[in-house]
């Protein structure tokens, strides 16, 4: 058995979630996949799956294996699309990662038109609120909100946005008015969980050079974007979001911006692909079709957030 062509098979259950799903997709019988993920333990010696009748999970050495094939995979594709020519049309499978929220609200609806304008390429999107590693887990494109480390990651600026404290015009009629960080021990908070649970960060004062860290006990605690925006939209208390999470709410006034001299710096927002994927015809068609759009879409979100 080619390994290559069962490394495929290996991935693509993986990616499918079940050896059946794997077999409908590509197009072969759920004993042909099992085999070739067999040969896959028996070249090296050892499980790479533990099997129940319905799903597959990932031993210690499959997860291993499992990253090495997803980088193999990558660069046996890389280089054939590469020998094509520049000119090649783009074609075959994009995967992409990012936020949570992000992904939902403007990445998703870019693919979209995306893969309506290129009929050849089919787009994987994996919404995920952690930073994931673009080689080892074959992703080809990632929209990044973070200050980025030094690596190897060809990085391309799309915008930036800010952390803001947001909370209903209704609600902040009735409540003490919020001067200062610290005014937020008389209010009632809604914690999102990715940005501080009971506590959170801003920038020194004029008298201190450490950040002002401001303690409370939130009355409402969840982890989804939409949940928090939707209990103060609803008047519930105040709570902290990026700026892309709330524009349209405060665009329609149904939010407002409070504390906005206590703000921390912008993070910039960044696609990112690996080196020498820009050389890959569907990344590059996406690269040149998502950025100047992603451009213009946080650029007209920064002008509703700094009206406010």
């Amino acid at each position: 058995m080619d390994r290559i062509d069962a490394m495929k098979v290996f991935v693509c259950a993986l990616d499918e979630g079940s050896l059946a799903a794997a077999g409908r997709r590509l197009g072969r019988s759920p004993a042909a996949v099992s085999r070739a993920i067999a040969f896959l333990e028996a070249h090296v010696g050892m499980a790479l799956l533990h099997r129940t009748t319905r799903t597959i999970k990932l031993s210690e050495a499959g997860e291993r294996y499992a990253a090495s094939c997803r980088r193999i995979l990558t660069d046996l594709e890389e280089a054939d699309l590469m020998i094509a020519g520049e000119g090649a049309a783009p074609r075959g499978t994009l995967t992409l990662t990012a936020p949570v929220a992000a992904g939902q609200d403007f990445l998703r609806p870019l693919l979209d038109e995306f893969v309506d304008q290129y009929p050849e390429v089919t787009a994987r999107l994996y919404l995920l609120d952690r930073p994931a590693n673009l080689i080892d887990e074959g992703i080809d494109v990632a929209l990044r909100i973070a200050h980025l480390a030094d690596s190897t990651l060809i990085a391309m600026p799309v915008g930036e946005v800010r952390r803001v404290v947001v909370a209903a015009p209704r609600y902040l009629a009735k409540h003490p008015r919020l001067k200062e960080p610290g005014d937020l021990a008389q209010h009632r908070i809604i914690s999102m969980t990715h940005f501080g649970v009971d506590s959170w960060s801003f920038p020194s004062s004029n008298n201190s050079a450490a950040p002002q860290t401001v303690h409370f006990t939130p009355r409402l605690i969840v982890n989804s974007v939409q949940g928090a925006v939707a209990s103060a939209v609803d008047g519930h208390g105040v709570t902290r979001l990026f700026s892309y999470h709330v524009a349209e709410q405060v665009r329609g006034a149904s939010l407002k911006i409070v504390l906005t001299g206590y703000e921390q710096a912008p993070l910039p927002v960044h696609l990112i692909t690996p080196q020498g994927r820009l050389a890959v015809p569907k990344v590059r068609a996406f690269v040149d079709f998502a950025v100047p759009r992603l451009r213009a879409h946080f650029s007209a979100l920064k002008a509703i957030t700094d009206a406010d």
